[in-house]
């Protein structure tokens, strides 16, 4: 039988990862989780292209509404897409406007602020310009209103779906996680009970365990940047998210800054500590719980005072 060629030799059964035996319910929330994000994703991409617009010829609207994805600011533009229309709307009219927007209290006090912005002296462009602007915003404002609403409908069925799951109260327990964030995690960490021998190997999945990189007498922490990034960005958000629900979570950040991490260093250390926690409560079937995932750090501490 003729051998394999020491430069290169064909790979072996022992060198493949084993795929992941996840459920199909798994599966499910995974499709789910990334098609939600991917309109998301798009959402942003075209109230960033809506916001370059309006700064050309609409500056007033930019200054009347933060956010141009909110329903008041979509409600408004659909009605008024040029500055002269905006400044010509009454009280009344952006009233009816908030109001087929679905925005329920406050409507004068908001409708009173609206018109006082677009009415305020702004540097306007040629009538063509404005005209082709106003065409372009018109159709951005469909488009993002029809966003929003496929986004709230994947988010209900991504809801229902990762309520049905039996690791959605182990997910939703732990400080920061709450419906999307946790269903985000589950589909891209999978529920194969087997997939991940220890938290170092959920960690590495995740890309929030250090990559230690030495030569000679020279030796470097790093970020791991090949990862999962739907999951590093889950990961991200909930060790922000957990640092005003968990003291513990809030005590580790604060340390780290205090070393002189920067606040993303310390979020993916936290990250990093909170995906343990996770694959320990999965292992053993439990929920989150404040004193058992902190309390060995805050005896230590006692320990150094005292």
């Amino acid at each position: 039988m003729p051998r394999c060629s020491p430069i290169w030799c064909a790979p072996t059964a022992t060198t493949h990862r084993q795929i992941a035996g996840d459920s199909h319910d798994a599966g499910a929330i995974k499709v789910l989780a990334r098609g939600h994000q991917n309109l998301i994703w798009s959402r942003n991409r075209q109230t960033n292209a809506l916001r370059n617009a309006l700064r050309e010829y609409y500056p007033a609207a930019l200054v009347a509404f933060d956010d141009l994805a909110h329903n008041d600011c979509l409600a408004v533009l659909a009605k008024a897409p040029t500055p002269a229309a905006g400044a010509r709307l009454s009280i009344g009219q952006i009233s009816a406007a908030l109001k087929r927007g679905g925005r329920q209290r406050n409507l004068d006090r908001r409708a009173h602020e609206i018109q006082a912005e677009l009415r305020n002296e702004q540097l306007s462009a040629p009538e063509p310009i404005v005209d082709a602007f106003a065409a372009t915003t018109s159709a951005a404002v469909g488009i993002i209103a029809e966003l929003n609403r496929q986004i709230a409908k994947l988010e209900q069925s991504l809801t229902d779906r990762f309520e049905q799951h039996p690791d959605a109260d182990i997910y939703r327990s732990l400080p920061g996680l709450g419906v999307i964030l946790g269903a985000r995690a589950l589909g891209e960490f999978g529920d194969d009970p087997d997939r991940y021998a220890n938290p170092k190997s959920r960690k590495n999945y995740a890309g929030t365990s250090p990559l230690t990189v030495a030569s000679g007498k020279k030796r470097a922490v790093l970020a791991r940047h090949i990862r999962n990034r739907r999951l590093y960005d889950a990961i991200d958000q909930w060790a922000f998210c957990s640092i005003s629900t968990s003291p513990g979570c809030r005590t580790f950040y604060d340390q780290h800054r205090a070393a002189g991490d920067l606040h993303h260093q310390a979020l993916r250390a936290l990250g990093n500590r909170l995906v343990g926690i996770l694959h320990g409560c999965l292992q053993h079937r439990t929920l989150y719980n404040e004193h058992t995932a902190w309390a060995h750090r805050t005896d230590t501490r006692d320990e150094v005072a005292a």
